[in-house]
C-alpha cells in the first residue's frame, strides 16, 4: 500500500518541483521528474525509479502502477497539480536516475546526431526521438541546448532521453574532432556551400555525424570548420522552409544507415534509384568546402521552429 502525501509542502514533493523546474538541481542529483503514465512506465524500464506518485484515479486505471520498484506514494488532486507541466495532466509522476552513456560512446561506425545551441524543448525532443527511432548510436549536445531532460523535452521526445545515450559536452567542435580523428563523417546542415542529400547518399561505413544548429543563430564557423561537408534539404521554390522536426527527421532518416530490427549498427548506407554509388570526395575538417548545388534548400539551422 502506497504512503498518502496530503500536503503541497511536503518534502518530497518541494524536492520533485525542484526536479522539474531546475536544470541545476537536474544536474546536481543525477535525477529528473517524469509526467505521464507511459513516460514514467517506459523510463523506468531504461532509468532506475527512485519514487513514484500518483492519484487514486490513476492508481485504479493503472494498477500495473504498483509493480514499480520505489517507494510509491498516492497523492490527491491538489498535489498532483504542484507536480504537473500541463493543464491536465494524468496524475502519474516518477523521479528518476540519470542515465549516463557509455564511456565507449563515440567510436568508429556509430550513427550520431549532434546538436548545438537548439535552445527549443520541441525541437530537441523530437530530433532525440527521430534519432532513437532510426537506430542512431547517441546524441551529442553543446552547450546552450535544451535540457533532454526537462518535463517539455521529455514529453516532445516521448522517453527517447531514456533509452538514446546523450553526451553533453562543453566543447563540440573539439568532440566532432574526436569522431573525426575515429573515421565517422561529420556532416553540418546548412544552407551555404553545402550539397543536396542525392550528392551524399552513403554507404558510411566509419560512421556518420549530423550536426544540426541553433533555430535562430545557426551553426558555430567553428562547428561547421570541424565537418567535413555540409548537407541541404532541395525542395519546391514556392515553399520557403520546412519545420525544424520535419527537416530533422528527413535528414535523420537519410544517413540512418541499413538500421532495421536485428541489423547491426554501423553496417552501412542505402542508395536511392539513380543515385551515385558513393559520397564522392570529402573534405577533411577545415577544408573549404564544396559550392552548393542550385536549389531551394532547407537546412535544419535555418529553420524558424514553428512548434
Amino acid at each position: 500500500m502506497p504512503e498518502c502525501i496530503t500536503s503541497r509542502e511536503n518534502g518530497k514533493i518541494k524536492y520533485a518541483s525542484r526536479l522539474a523546474v531546475s536544470a541545476a538541481q537536474r544536474k546536481a542529483d543525477g535525477a529528473f521528474l517524469a509526467e505521464g503514465y507511459k513516460l514514467c512506465r517506459d523510463l523506468a524500464a531504461a532509468c532506475a525509479p527512485q519514487m513514484a506518485f500518483y492519484t487514486e484515479a490513476a492508481r485504479q486505471k493503472h494498477p500495473d502502477l504498483a509493480a514499480l520498484a520505489c517507494p510509491q506514494y498516492l497523492i490527491p488532486p491538489h498535489v498532483a497539480e504542484k507536480l504537473s507541466d500541463t493543464a491536465s495532466g494524468q496524475g502519474v509522476f516518477a523521479v528518476l536516475k540519470m542515465p549516463s552513456p557509455p564511456t565507449d560512446v563515440l567510436r568508429p561506425g556509430g550513427r550520431y546526431l549532434a546538436l548545438e545551441r537548439v535552445q527549443d524543448p520541441g525541437n530537441v525532443g523530437a530530433l532525440l526521438r527521430s534519432a532513437a527511432a532510426f537506430g542512431y548510436t547517441a546524441a551529442i549536445l553543446s552547450p546552450g541546448c535544451a535540457d533532454p531532460f526537462a518535463p517539455k523535452t521529455l514529453r516532445a521526445g516521448m522517453g527517447a532521453a531514456g533509452h538514446l545515450p546523450i553526451l553533453q559536452t562543453g566543447d563540440l567542435p573539439a568532440t566532432l574532432a574526436d569522431l573525426a580523428a575515429k573515421g565517422v563523417t561529420c556532416l553540418a546542415a546548412a544552407l551555404y556551400h553545402s550539397r543536396p542529400l542525392s550528392a551524399l547518399p552513403g554507404p558510411w561505413p566509419g560512421g556518420v555525424c549530423l550536426l544540426i544548429g541553433s533555430e535562430g543563430q545557426g551553426l558555430s564557423d567553428a562547428a561547421i570548420a570541424a565537418c567535413h561537408a555540409s548537407v541541404h534539404i532541395p525542395i519546391h521554390p514556392a515553399v520557403e522552409s520546412l519545420n525544424a522536426g520535419v527537416a530533422g527527421g528527413v535528414l535523420l532518416w537519410h544517413f540512418r544507415g541499413e538500421y532495421e530490427i536485428g541489423a547491426p549498427e554501423g553496417s552501412g548506407g542505402t542508395t536511392q534509384p539513380g543515385e551515385p554509388q558513393n559520397p564522392g570526395e570529402m573534405t577533411r575538417p577545415g577544408e573549404p568546402q564544396e559550392p552548393a548545388v542550385p536549389a531551394a534548400p532547407a537546412a535544419l539551422s535555418e529553420v524558424p521552429a514553428d512548434d
